[in-house]
């Protein structure tokens, strides 16, 4: 019997990677041979994106390049973009299935269905967030954790709470057992994700009590926090960085230095108020690493407000800035908003943005040379040299005898090659 090739593709966010892992977990415990996605399968997943209008674009382009490339092949589409724009994609004749987020997890069992010749209706499976399976093989040494889903915040820009929904947390057990069983799996970093994670509430176990837990769990293994809105973290909760599990770093997200665009993007903080919730972490742990969004160019964003910007993000020094010029989002209070930024403005407001991530860069790996460090090494290039990172996210490179992907070695941090914002450390 002829084994059936599975290949995916995954856009947009560390949730959406979540999945992936999991739902290709699934395929391939089941018999199925799980192939790169440029690769020649029977069958194409591609989690979509719709965050702006160029991730749709960029969808679009996908999917119509997995049709060109294998017109005979089954093609199933999830994920936000399918919540967002369904009957268009099925109207299109690219895809033969368009999952949504809330039956996402039932996919395996969708597809699975049809291979077998069974009648499928995709509308009438299950709806659920949570309930995928500890992925025991992802394409990523790290292993990702939900523990939340969807959104309150409704910012300007954003339509995430109309494609993701409103925020829901999940069962704080579930979250333990999924840790126990990827770490049994031999995972050594664990990152917890999920849209809006700092606003985590399960019953009486909030976020900072979901941490303290996860750090009692028995094993050799690291927590990473991923992508976190601000937050007036608690004196409490950053002393759970003194617990060498909790890796001190966090990707918290800026978005914009200038009260004025902060105020017209609905955000629910001041700059002043992030810049005092930075200065509280380094205070409490000096070489702890923030990183950051920022968009540049939105409506009505002054050179007086990016200039603003700018400079909060050189106080800060966050060590490294995810850029994006504003796209407008269709359905969003933004997209109709006056005085759209051309985008020649764009790009050069990004470009500054970018020069200043990559100086914030280079002195933060300046200020940590000569300190140790707690390398995870996820890959071992042909002539033994080992790349990874450092608890505090730094990436790094090793020559030395005898190292193995996905193991922990102590070091050194001892030079710095210096690309920009791709600078690297060698050990």
């Amino acid at each position: 019997m002829k084994v059936v090739r599975i290949a995916f593709k995954t856009l947009g966010c560390r949730v959406n990677l979540y999945e992936t892992d999991a739902l290709a977990s699934q395929f391939k415990a089941a018999g199925y041979e799980v192939v790169e996605n440029e690769g020649d399968a029977d069958i194409y997943i591609v989690n979509t994106c719709t965050v702006t209008n160029q991730s749709d674009q960029k969808c679009r382009q996908a999917l119509n390049q997995i049709r060109r490339s294998h017109p005979t092949a089954i093609i199933a589409a999830t994920g936000c973009m399918v919540n967002h724009r369904k009957q268009e994609m099925l109207d299109s004749c690219v895809i033969n299935f368009a999952i949504d987020n809330e039956r996402k997890y039932s996919l395996f069992n969708i597809i699975d269905s049809f291979m077998k010749g069974e009648p499928v209706d995709p509308e009438g499976f299950d709806k659920d967030l949570f309930s995928y399976s500890p992925a025991f093989d992802t394409f990523h040494t790290r292993s990702l954790i939900k523990i939340h889903d969807g959104c309150n915040n409704f910012c300007s820009y954003c339509i995430i709470p109309n494609v993701r929904g409103r925020a829901t947390s999940r069962c704080d057990k579930e979250i333990y057992d999924n840790i126990r069983q990827v770490v049994d799996y031999g995972f050594k970093e664990i990152v917890l994700t999920g849209v809006n994670m700092g606003r985590y509430q399960y019953e009486n176990v909030d976020f900072e009590h979901l941490i303290e837990n996860i750090l009692k769990i028995d094993g050799d293994f690291r927590v990473r926090i991923s992508s976190i809105e601000p937050d007036n973290f608690s004196d409490r909760f950053l002393s759970l960085f003194e617990n060498p599990k909790l890796a001190p770093h966090m990707h918290i997200c800026l978005q914009s230095g200038a009260e004025n665009t902060l105020r017209k993007m609905h955000r629910h903080y001041t700059a002043a108020q992030f810049k005092e919730m930075c200065d509280r972490i380094k205070a409490a742990i000096p070489d702890f690493n923030i990183t950051t969004d920022v968009i540049v160019g939105f409506p009505g964003e002054t050179e007086e407000d990016f200039a603003e910007s700018a400079e909060l993000c050189r106080k800060i020094g966050f060590s490294h800035i995810h850029t994006f010029k504003y796209s407008v989002r269709t359905g969003t209070k933004a997209a109709t908003m006056p005085n759209q930024i051309p985008e020649t403005v764009k790009a050069e407001r990004s470009a500054v943005i970018r020069q200043i991530s990559s100086e914030n860069k280079l002195k933060y790996f300046k200020q940590m040379l000569g300190k140790p460090q707690k390398m995870l090494i996820e890959r071992v290039m042909a002539d033994g040299t080992a790349r990874g990172y450092g608890e505090n996210y730094i990436p790094m490179r090793l020559k030395a005898k005898g190292l193995e992907r996905n193991t922990f070695v102590e070091v050194t941090l001892k030079d710095i090659i210096n690309k920009g914002d791709s600078s690297e450390i060698i050990c």
